[in-house]
Order: structure tokens, then sequence, then C-alpha cells
């Protein structure tokens, strides 16, 4: 146990983070883990506090990591041969989340957040015609969508695995209203006092 402790497996942990050959798997891990485990923890904790604040944050750092991955989408298989490339991301999302450098918010104030206001109208127009498109076609294709269902029914044995609830199972569930562990609007946050 003395080795955890020890400088040595923070060097090695660090070259194997920095070593910019053979490493990819390590700091794809890192930027998954730092980018997405993190955050998802962070906005758990933040929405079971009631924390206000925290829920904000949360928000500016998706909104910010969104974002990027949208671009990241687009241009992944150009410049992920860069050199360092990784590395970079690794970074940034650190630079995103430090409360000291409030990256996420500094990047929603300085560029989302005017690129987003200047093109709202247009972006729900959009928004709204692929929604109408998304509906005509899962409508189009619902009795496709039954067969595939009852077919996943019958293999599996069971109604459970796909949300199917029967009229003992519905009795059986609480209301959402009456889960503590969701938050309801009607309660007094107890942050701001």
């Amino acid at each position: 146990m003395a080795l955890l402790g020890s400088n040595l497996t923070g060097e090695v942990g660090l070259r194997l983070l920095l070593c910019p050959l053979g490493s990819n798997i390590v700091i794809r891990t890192a930027c998954c883990s730092v980018g997405i485990a993190l955050p998802v923890y962070s906005t758990f904790k933040a929405i079971e506090n009631r924390d206000q604040n925290a829920q904000r944050k949360c928000l500016l750092y998706w909104a910010a990591y969104g974002s990027f991955s949208l671009v990241e989408v687009f241009t992944d298989k150009l410049i992920s041969w860069f050199p360092m490339y990784y590395h970079i991301k690794f970074a940034f999302l650190v630079w995103l989340q430090l409360p000291s450098t409030d990256g996420a918010k500094q990047l929603y104030m300085k560029h989302l957040r005017p690129f987003l206001s200047r093109h709202q109208a247009k972006v729900d127009q959009v928004l709204g015609i692929a929604s109408c498109e998304v509906i005509k076609l899962v409508s189009s294709y619902q009795a496709e969508i039954q067969f595939v269902r009852s077919m996943v029914v019958k293999i599996s044995g069971s109604d459970h695995m796909l949300g199917g609830t029967t009229e003992s199972d519905r009795s059986r569930q609480p209301n959402p209203s009456e889960d503590p562990a969701v938050p309801s609007d009607a309660e007094p946050d107890q942050n701001n006092n």
C-alpha cells in the first residue's frame, strides 16, 4: 500500500497520460472520465442537493460540452490525426470544469449565447420541422415497430424489458408525485432562504 502513496504511481500515471505514442486508449479513457463521468455525478449531486448554483454550473457545462461534441462529430476524423489531439481535448475538458477558470461559463457567455441568440428563430424553425418529420417517420412505421416489439417480447419472455406494464404492475407502481427522490416544483427551495 505504500506504493499508492508514493510519487512513483503519480509519475507513472502522468507518463502514461502524457506519452504521445501508444497511449490513445489511456488518454481517450481519461477524456471520457473527465468529460462525461465526473460531470454526470456532479449533476446528480446538484439535483439531489437542490443546489441551484451547482445546477446552473452543470447546465453551462453541458451546453459547452454538447456544443463541443457537435463540432467534434463533424471534425473528429480530420483533427484526431493531429499529434496530441486527445491531450489538448483532455486539457480543454479540464479547463471547462475548473472552478478557477470557469471555462464553461466563459465559453457560453462569449460564444454560445451570442450565437444562439442571433440564430434562435432559425434554429427553432429547423428543430420544429425536424420534430414533425421524425413524428411522421415514426408514425409511418408504427406497424413495423410493434412487430419488432412483439418479437423481442416473445424472445425475451417478458414485457418489462421494453417498458410495457400490465394492470397489476400499474397498481404496484408509486405515484411520481409521491416519490421523495423526484424534486417537486411546489416544494420551496431550501437553498435560497
